[in-house]
C-alpha cells in the first residue's frame, strides 16, 4: 500500500511512500498530509468473517487488509495493547440508552480517552520502528487535553524515542492536566502553552514543516514526527472501532447485516470522524456520520454551508474542550478524496492566505452525502447529562454534544451510534454542575459524583491527586522552539 499527498507532489519528496515512512515522517509537500491510495473492501464477506471475532482479530485482519509494511508479529504485539483495557476481550462495550441509539464507550483504556484506542498500539509500532532502525526521534503532540495523557503513556520510558507534548494553559480539564504535568518519565517533555489549541497545533505544523528546525535535531542526531491525528498512524486505527460498532449491533440483533445505520461522533479536529468517513467508503453499511459540535461550531458551518471561515472568529472556551478547535486538520483528507489535490491545495491555500474559503455547490453536495452537523452549547450539553444521569448513564460533556444530532438531524428512523470520546472523570466538575453540585474543583466534584450517581472512579484518575508535579514550564508560542531545543 502507497500513502499520497494530499495538497499534490513539490518534486522533491517522492510521490508515494510507505506506511512506515508515512508515520515516521508525516509532513508532505506543500504542508499537506498523506493518505492512503486505496481502502480495503468491507464488504459482507470480510464483515460476516468476522461476526465472532475478537476485537484484536478484527483489527489485525483489517490492518493486514491494509496491505502496510509492518510484519504481522509486531501488529499482534502492538495490538497487545489492548490486554490492559477494562475488559480485555471487550475493549469497546456498546451500551444502549435508547431504543435505537447505542454508546460506543472508547474510553476504558489507560487515559480514560478515546485517543487510547489508537496511540496505544500506534506507540508500539512507532517505536519499535525507531529501535529496528537504530534511529531517535522527537515526537511532538499539541493536544487539546486528551491527546497529550496518551501519547505521553504509550512512549513513556520507550528507547529511541523523546516526546515534547504542547498543552493550552487553562484550556483543559484539571485531571487532563495532572495526566500530562505528574509524568516522571524522563524522556518526555511537557509544555503549557499561553494561547488556545489552535495555537499550539499551528506551531507544530509549522515545526514539522520547517527545514531549519529539522536541521537543528539532525545535529543532535535526531528526527522528527508527531502523534497527533495529522499522522495516518493514528488514523487507520479509528477506523477499526467503527467497524466493531456494525458487528456490535448484529451480534445484539438490534440490526441485520447489510442494514444501514447513523453514527455521530462529536469532533474537533475531525480524525475521529474521518475513521467513520473512510469505514463507510470502504463498504461499511452507514448511512450518514453525523457531525457534533459544540459553539465552536466551524466544522457546522462547513458542512451545511460550504464555507470555512476564520476571518470573524474568536475560540471560545466551552465545557467540551477536546472540541474547542477552529483549524481542523483531518477535513483536508476528506476534501482530497472528494476534489483531489489540485483543488485541495487551492482551498487550503486560500484558508492560509485569506483565512477562508468556500466550497461549490456541487462540492457542498458531495459533502453533504456522507456528512450532517449540528452545535449545543454548554447549557444544553448540561441539561443532556442530567436527563441520562436520572436514567442512570453518566456521560461526559463531549457525548452529551451527541445527542442533539441524534434527535433532529436524523432524516430516517435507524438505529444510531454514538462515541463517546471520554470518561465523565475527565471532565468531573463539568458533570457535578449538571447534576445539581457547584464543586470548587476536580477533586471536590470526582468525590460528589461518585457519593451521588452511583458510579466509581478508577485507579489511575484517583492516583492523579497524590503524584508529585513534574513538569511546570508554561511558555509563548514563539519560545516552544527553544523549549524543545533544551530539552533535548
Amino acid at each position: 500500500m502507497q500513502f499520497i499527498e494530499t495538497r499534490g507532489n513539490d518534486g522533491k519528496k517522492p510521490k508515494g511512500v510507505t506506511f512506515s515512512e508515512a508515520i515516521l515522517s508525516p509532513s508532505a509537500s506543500f504542508g499537506g498530509l498523506y493518505v492512503p491510495q486505496s481502502l480495503p473492501n468491507l464488504d459482507k464477506d470480510f464483515l460476516n468473517s468476522h461476526l465472532s471475532s475478537h476485537y484484536k482479530t478484527l483489527a489485525l485482519e483489517f490492518l493486514r487488509a491494509f496491505d502496510i509494511d509492518i510484519e504481522t508479529d509486531v501488529l499482534k504485539e502492538a495490538l497487545k495493547r489492548y490486554d490492559a483495557f477494562d475488559d480485555p476481550s471487550n475493549p469497546v462495550p456498546l451500551v444502549q440508552i435508547e431504543e435505537d441509539c447505542f454508546v460506543s464507550e472508547l474510553y476504558h483504556g489507560p487515559t480514560r480517552a478515546f485517543k487510547d484506542m489508537a496511540l496505544q498500539p500506534f506507540g508500539y509500532i512507532l517505536s519499535n520502528l525507531a529501535q529496528n532502525r537504530d534511529e531517535n526521534y522527537l515526537i511532538m503532540a499539541a493536544t487539546s487535553g486528551d491527546t497529550g495523557p496518551a501519547t505521553l503513556e504509550t512512549f513513556k520510558n520507550q528507547n529511541n524515542v523523546k516526546v515534547a507534548c504542547l498543552y493550552p494553559d487553562g484550556g483543559t480539564s484539571d485531571v487532563q492536566k495532572l495526566q500530562m504535568v505528574t509524568e516522571d518519565a524522563k524522556n518526555l517533555k511537557v509544555i503549557g502553552v499561553k494561547g488556545n489549541f489552535d495555537d499550539t497545533q499551528h506551531t507544530l505544523k509549522n515545526l514539522l514543516a520547517s527545514e531549519d528546525f529539522k536541521s537543528e535535531l539532525k545535529e543532535r542526531g535526531i528526527k522528527l514526527t508527531a502523534a497527533n491525528s495529522v499522522n495516518f498512524g493514528r488514523i487507520i486505527f479509528q477506523i477499526i472501532y467503527h467497524i466493531h460498532s456494525y458487528l456490535e449491533l448484529v451480534r445484539k440483533e438490534s440490526i441485520k447485516m447489510g442494514d444501514k445505520i447513523y453514527l455521530v461522533v462529536p469532533s474537533g479536529n475531525f480524525g475521529n470522524a474521518l475513521g467513520a468517513y473512510y469505514a463507510k467508503k470502504a463498504g461499511l453499511p452507514i448511512e450518514k456520520i453525523l457531525i457534533a459540535s459544540n459553539v465552536n461550531n466551524i466544522l457546522a458551518d462547513w458542512i451545511n454551508s460550504g464555507s470555512y471561515d476564520l476571518t470573524d472568529r474568536v475560540l471560545i472556551q466551552t465545557t467540551s474542550p477536546a472540541m474547542d478547535i477552529l483549524k481542523s486538520s483531518n477535513i483536508e483528507r476528506v476534501m482530497y478524496d472528494k476534489f483531489g489535490a489540485k483543488r485541495t491545495k487551492e482551498l487550503m491555500d486560500a484558508l492560509e492566505s485569506e483565512g477562508k474559503y468556500k466550497l461549490s455547490n456541487e462540492e457542498l453536495s458531495s459533502l453533504q452525502e456522507d456528512f450532517v452537523a449540528t452545535f449545543s452549547n454548554d447549557e444544553e450539553g448540561e441539561a443532556v447529562i442530567a436527563a441520562y444521569a436520572k436514567k442512570g448513564y453518566i456521560m461526559d460533556p463531549h457525548t452529551a454534544t451527541c445527542t442533539k444530532a441524534y434527535n433532529e438531524p436524523r432524516e430516517k428512523r435507524l438505529p444510531t451510534v454514538i462515541y463517546s470520546t471520554a470518561e465523565w472523570t475527565k471532565f468531573s466538575s463539568t458533570v457535578s454542575k449538571a447534576l445539581g453540585h457547584m464543586a470548587k474543583d476536580d477533586m471536590e466534584a470526582l468525590k460528589w459524583v461518585t457519593e451521588n450517581a452511583n458510579v466509581s472512579v478508577p485507579p489511575m484518575i484517583n492516583s492523579l491527586f497524590s503524584k508529585s508535579i513534574v513538569h511546570t514550564v508554561v511558555v509563548d508560542k514563539k519560545s516552544i522552539k527553544g523549549e524543545m531545543l533544551n530539552f533535548l
